[in-house]
């Protein structure tokens, strides 16, 4: 690895090297001309001296070698090291444990099992994550909300200053509900902002939604959300999506991944949009939101379609087959 702070890299050196040997500089000068220590000069022409032919090609021994010792005569002893790493099996503790057990240092315990690589218990092995995408727009509709706290001025997340008094602190403005709705197959995003998470608030914004959708020529077949009373509970919901002919699918419990897609706009949604600009107050915010959720749907560039902005994916979009 290469020093941070070094004068020559390996091709720096070659030019060092020719300066002595092709041009016959003195190791004095050809320092002075390369920035480096007359004993720097002298170190690399030796390398170069005493390599074969095939390291002076490739340039291996003018490249840095490792600072690791060839020995090491200081370094625990076998039979104290494999007790070491039997009490660590037997017993599962941590190096001050095992080091009161055997009478040796923590230190030295921890790089004995830092050596071996049991310093730290093995990780459950993960599922292979499960990525779907409904072939049509309206095949599938991810629904959730996200809070944002209200505001009168920007708070320390975004202006990093934590020092307010008491009087503004004990100022409780409440919080905004962002409800959204994404379009599993086109990633197409449609969001409000409400005072609350309310059945009828969702039962609303969902009629609202789903018109939406349909002016964009898509039609919703199903509508999947996770299992809050508001969703699952809400009669109105429930004839709303029986009169549009669209089936409601509920998440797994503790399990926000099977609704992934809304989650994932979420979190740029709040990263680009609720805190990635400092507003004068939440107001400002909320008049923000209409103009980001307009770039994101017809400009920003989306990872998942291959950098083609949502809108790219709307077939049949109104007047352009006709």
């Amino acid at each position: 690895m290469q020093h941070p702070n070094a004068m020559l890299t390996p091709t720096g050196r070659h030019r060092l090297v020719v300066l002595v040997v092709d041009h016959g500089l003195s190791l004095a000068l050809a320092a002075r001309l390369t920035g480096v220590a007359k004993s720097t000069a002298w170190e690399w022409t030796r390398r170069w001296r005493a390599a074969s032919a095939s390291d002076r090609d490739s340039l291996a021994c003018l490249r840095d070698r490792s600072s690791r010792p060839i020995r090491t005569p200081g370094r625990t002893k076998a039979r104290l090291e494999g007790r070491v790493l039997r009490e660590r099996q037997r017993t599962g503790w941590g190096p001050r444990l095992i080091a009161g057990i055997v009478g040796v240092a923590h230190s030295t315990v921890h790089a004995i099992l830092k050596r071996n690589g049991v310093s730290r218990p093995p990780r459950a092995p993960r599922a292979a994550a499960l990525r779907y995408e409904w072939p049509c727009p309206g095949d599938l509709l991810h629904m959730d909300t996200k809070r944002y706290a209200r505001f009168h001025r920007p708070g320390h997340a975004v202006t990093g200053d934590r020092h307010k008094g008491g009087a503004l602190a004990s100022q409780r403005r409440g919080y905004e509900y962002a409800h959204a709705i994404v379009d599993d197959h086109t990633r197409l995003a449609y969001v409000e902002l409400h005072p609350d998470e309310r059945a009828d608030t969702v039962t609303d914004f969902t009629r609202r939604a789903i018109a939406w959708f349909e002016s964009h020529g898509i039609h919703p077949k199903r509508i999947m959300s996770d299992n809050a009373w508001a969703y699952t509970k809400n009669t109105g919901l429930a004839a709303l999506l029986t009169q549009h002919n669209i089936r409601h699918l509920t998440t797994r419990p503790y399990t926000p991944r099977t609704n992934g897609k809304v989650e994932r706009f979420h979190q740029t949604m709040a990263r680009e949009w609720g805190y990635g600009v400092t507003y004068r107050t939440d107001r400002h915010r909320a008049r923000a939101l209409p103009y980001w959720i307009g770039y994101y749907n017809q400009r920003r560039p989306h990872s998942a379609l291959r950098g083609q902005p949502p809108i790219s994916r709307v077939r049949n979009l109104p007047g352009h087959d006709t």
